[in-house]
């Protein structure tokens, strides 16, 4: 239980100093958005790199990777589905669909894997995969479905190799597949610039809630409740159902895949929806709203499972 805490504390804490920036003003009226491109475009590849290039990625070859990535494309599905039969658009239909599958593995999912699951690595499935597959996909979904859809064809095909985000994750995938050793005058400077990333995130969703109303409500409330039910319900329950009803899995291992599951939206699913400016109150609801409602989820799951 303590790890489920003090993950929600360290997350409160940060969001709470990003709130008070912005209501006093400190950072300027472009506070949030200098924040948001810093983490996108530098701190964020940085730490992509620097944590894939050193990962071990046999564990993309264990029946825990496929339960996550099995419940993520099922709740992510669904909403696909809704929004394209409610015509929510591309753009808006990618933020809500990665708003109710992909999990805080990191800043969350480490400290909670440490207190509660006793081992750090154990949320390595799910951060290798949301990283190298996921995230790519999504990001090149939203360049293509915004202004990089336009341009010749072989631009566009392109465009994962000229995001930051995607750029960072793919060079580090390969580093670690060649085994090569990136010097450390080189390594340790990324570590430091990617050491900026979840701060600069997390700061900036504080400042966003500055004179922000009420969470589910306006255009945005039918969107924001399905990512919602979907994340802190949806991806757990059928996480379970995987683990336990397909692939057998019991005790530690199947405390192991739920809990991860259950962890809320993350932070920096904000920071694409501001970089391309497209779902920026939805990402927000949806994200706030399940880190709150996942408290007790999680503290739940670990009563039962553990």
């Amino acid at each position: 239980m303590q790890g489920v805490l003090t993950g929600f504390a360290v997350i409160a804490v940060v969001i709470a100093v990003g709130y008070v920036l912005g209501l006093r003003g400190h950072l300027g009226p472009q506070g949030r958005e200098v924040l948001t491109k810093l983490a996108f475009h530098v701190a964020s590849p940085a730490l992509l790199f620097t944590t894939l290039a050193t990962a071990d990625l046999s564990v993309v070859f264990s029946s825990r990777l496929l339960v996550t990535a099995l419940s993520t494309v099922a709740v992510a599905g669904v909403f696909v589905a809704v929004g394209v039969a409610r015509r929510w658009g591309v753009g808006r239909t990618t933020i809500g669909a990665l708003c109710s599958g992909y999990v805080n593995s990191g800043n969350l999912g480490i400290p909670i894997a440490v207190y509660v699951l006793g081992d750090a690595s154990l949320v390595a499935p799910v951060l290798l995969f949301q990283l190298v597959l996921v995230t790519p996909v999504a990001v090149t979904i939203l360049d293509l479905s915004g202004g990089g859809a336009r341009g010749p064809l072989w631009r566009r095909l392109l465009t994962p190799l000229r995001n930051p985000i995607a750029l960072g994750s793919l060079a580090g995938v390969a580093v670690a597949a060649t085994g090569l050793r990136v010097p450390a005058p080189v390594m340790d400077p990324l570590t430091l610039i990617g050491n900026m990333s979840v701060p600069a995130v997390l700061l900036a969703f504080g400042i966003s809630l500055c004179g922000s109303t009420m969470p589910m409500r306006g255009a945005d409330r039918e969107p924001v409740l399905l990512a919602v039910a979907l994340k802190a319900f949806g991806q757990p329950a059928v996480a379970w159902a995987l683990a336990s009803g397909v692939f057998g899995l019991r005790g530690a291992q199947l405390l192991d895949v739920v809990v991860t599951s259950a962890l809320p939206a993350a932070q920096n699913l904000y920071t694409y929806a501001s970089t391309y400016e497209v779902g920026e109150r939805l990402a927000r609801d949806a994200i706030l709203v399940p880190t709150v409602v996942s408290v007790p989820v999680l503290v739940g799951v670990a009563a039962v499972l553990g």
